[in-house]
Parts: C-alpha cells; structure tokens; sequence
C-alpha cells in the first residue's frame, strides 16, 4: 500500500558550492512578423479585480496557445471574436492565420464571461482547414479560465472532465482580502439521447465545487477522472456536489474546555507517544478506540471522535498501546513501522494538537540542517563537498514563505488521500 503522506528531501549531490551565478544573454532572439486583419483579443482586469490572486490567475494570462497535440500550431482569439489557428515554421516563416471557428480531437473553450464551449475539433494538424464543431456550450456563472481538460471513453459512453479557476468574493472572509479561490470539477458526457443515434447529445454530469485561500501553482483531473491533484500554498477542500454543499454526519461534541490543544504529542525514531484530553468522569468503558496500520480513531461515548483519519506514516498495532492517566488524558503509544523518518503530524489534516520536542531532538534538527547553509564564509571552499553560503543564494534559490503542499483527492468519495509536503 502506497504512503499516504511523503515528504521532499534536498539532494545535496545537486548543489553546486562552485557556481557563480546566473547570467544574461545578449544574443539576439529571431522574430517573425505577420500582418493581422484584427488585433489579438485582450481581457484587462476590472477595477473589482484588484488583489494578488486576480493577477496572479488573471493577469498574467498568455494569449498565444500552444497545441499540445499539433506542436507547430498556435491558436488565438481576436477581437472580432473569431477563434483563429497560425502554423509556426520557424526555418522559413509564419504562416497565414486560418478561421477555424469558434484529447487530439476536442477542444474546450472559456469565453471569459462564464461561458464554457465543449468543441469537436477533429485530428488538429491533419484536417487544419475543417471548421470545429460546437457540442456543448453553457453559462456556469461568474468568469473563470481553463485550468485543465481531458477527455476518455468507458462503455461507450464519452466523457470529458474540465476543471475552471475562479477567484470570487468572500463575505465570510473578514481579515483577508475579502476573495477566495474556488476551483469547479465539471463532467460533460453524452449519455444523454438515444444510444442508437450516431450523434448523441452531451450535456451535464456533475459539477464538484472546491476551495481554497491561493491561486494553485497546478491543478490537474487525473486519467478517467479518477482524481484531482492539486499544489498550493494553502489546502483546498470540497465543498459542494451539484450546488449542494456537502454535510459531514452529525455528532455531538464532548464537554471539553474550548481551548486549543486538546492533545499534546512527542516522538522518537520508533515511537510516537499523544496524550489527549478527556472530560471529567470519563472511565476506560467509555473509550471508544480503533487502530490499524495506518488508521487511527478515538472518541468517548458517542461523542464525535477526538481524533479521526490517516496516521501520517505506517505504524505496527500489535506493538502499540493506550492507557488513561489519572482519570484526566489518555495516552497512546504508537510503534512506528519503519524506524527513523520524523513525522510532521499524527493524523493527517488534524491540527488541533501541539508538538512537544526536547532538547535533544532540537540539537538533533540543527545538526541535520547545518549541512545546507553556513552563516560564516566558508573556510575551507577547496574541500569536497564544501556547505553552501546563505551570502550566495539568490532571489530564485529561496524557499517561498509560505510552503505549498500537493494534494490527491479521491473522485469518488472526494477526500484526500495523498499529501506531500516540502
């Protein structure tokens, strides 16, 4: 069974404690011009488009296209509102703009308005001067763009999967900047008619709502929609299915103080050690606690679970235990499967707990991390594998602030089920 949370380790084979710098080219680049009948079409941000993550899912969006499945071909909208195609033949010159109308064989199209246009497009290279055929086309609400589109086939029946980025007010959102990211999983088949038609209308299967606080660095729906995997800074989650929000099942909370956290936890290289509070008067009958290798949930009675979900590594249950100290916090003791990798958090996405290292472990993490940058010159710049300065990092070679983290969700139950962090 696959890990499911990993983590990114530094190669340090890749660092070059000998490299100078990152230089300009002066070289010329060639240019080609070709005379257009319209000017490209250009969308400008509105004056209620006004924060980091409007430009940064918006304005700095590229006009030119690549053909992912005809690499010499580049598609754009012009201002008459015509979809126009240009072949690139860089060893003589460009070619003539070619009106082809507003997978190999399908294309998807944002008009910038909410509209989205589903297109039959046929082999794009080989039949270049067919018109492409609209299939679907529906207003789906407030503006988005196209992060990602595919296309398959199961019991004939074709299906294809279209994933839209919108940045959109917040009302609840009172200390941030008032917007967040919503990100809408759309499935378009042509299930809908009669199966013995030759052409058989597509329309709507269903849309799956999700959000987040940060425009993704990538989002993507994985083969056959069986997934989605995106990376951010901050953590998406479903929300709705077909504009019903999704309700988590209902359960009554333990009489516990309020205040944060309600388990405190320490590790070592084979055990991971929690002690989680439990109300007064809570005897061992009442616990209610299930572990498996890489599953863990406690609660009390029938009261919602203090913790509930994926262990953040493999552990052995034969070899853990749990016991209540003092009538007051149960403690449980989880033996690590594999010895050595530090884990980041028990449960993954439970951040209602505190991690407490000693002093060693603190030692430890210095030692562990002393290797990858020097505060002080490098004395000994001629030996091998010399430590990299912090005085010769650049801009570029900077871990951003806030670290992003890529997520797989499941397309059927819509959870997540892998994590991976830096």
């Amino acid at each position: 069974m696959a890990s499911p949370n990993c983590s990114l380790k530094v190669n340090r084979e890749l660092l070059d404690p000998s490299f100078e710098s990152y230089r300009l080219s002066l070289d010329s680049i060639p240019t080609y011009n070709v005379e257009l009948d319209a000017a490209v079409a250009e969308v400008k941000l509105k004056d209620s488009q006004y924060t980091l993550d409007h430009v940064r899912a918006f304005g700095m969006y590229n006009y030119l296209h690549i053909d992912p499945w005809y690499e010499d071909s580049v598609y754009f909208v012009d201002s008459k509102g015509r979809v126009l195609n240009l072949t690139v033949t860089l060893d003589t010159a460009l070619g003539k703009p070619r009106e082809i109308l507003t997978s190999a064989t399908w294309a998807a199209l944002s008009d910038g308005t909410g509209k989205l246009t589903l297109l039959r497009t046929s082999k794009r290279g080989e039949s270049s001067h067919l018109k492409w055929e609209p299939m679907f086309s529906e207003r789906l609400g407030e503006p988005f763009i196209i992060v990602h589109s595919l296309a398959h086939v199961r019991s004939h029946v074709h299906t294809i999967e279209v994933l839209l980025l919108r940045v959109q007010k917040d009302p609840s959102d009172t200390k941030g900047s008032g917007f967040s990211i919503s990100l809408e999983w759309i499935t378009v088949d042509n299930s809908v008619g009669e199966e013995e038609s030759e052409v058989r209308k597509y329309g709507m299967r269903k849309r799956r709502m999700m959000k987040g606080k940060s425009v993704p660095h990538y989002a993507a729906v994985e083969p056959q929609g069986k997934g989605v995997v995106v990376a951010s800074e901050k953590p998406f989650t479903f929300t709705e299915v077909d504009g019903l929000p999704i309700e988590e099942p209902p359960a009554e909370n333990m009489e516990v103080e309020t205040s944060d956290p309600i388990y405190f936890w320490q590790q070592t290289e084979e055990d991971v050690t929690v002690c989680v509070r439990l109300p007064e008067g809570t005897t061992k009958d009442d616990i209610r606690f299930k572990l498996t290798v890489d599953f863990l949930r406690v609660r009390v009675g029938d009261y919602a679970p203090l913790l509930d979900g994926q262990l953040f590594a493999p552990v052995d249950p034969e070899a853990s235990t749990w016991t209540i100290q003092d009538d007051k916090s149960l403690e449980i003791s989880l033996q690590k499967r594999s010895e050595g990798p530090l884990w980041s958090e028990v449960v993954l996405g439970n951040r209602r707990g505190e991690y407490l290292m000693n002093d060693e472990q603190k030692s430890q993490l210095q030692q562990k991390l002393s290797y990858l940058t020097a505060e002080d010159l490098n004395p000994n710049p001629e030996k091998d594998k010399p430590p990299c300065n912090a005085q010769d990092l650049e801009d570029c070679d900077m871990f951003p602030e806030d670290s992003s983290t890529l997520m797989r969700f499941d397309g059927a139950t819509l959870k997540p089920t892998h994590v991976v962090r830096p």
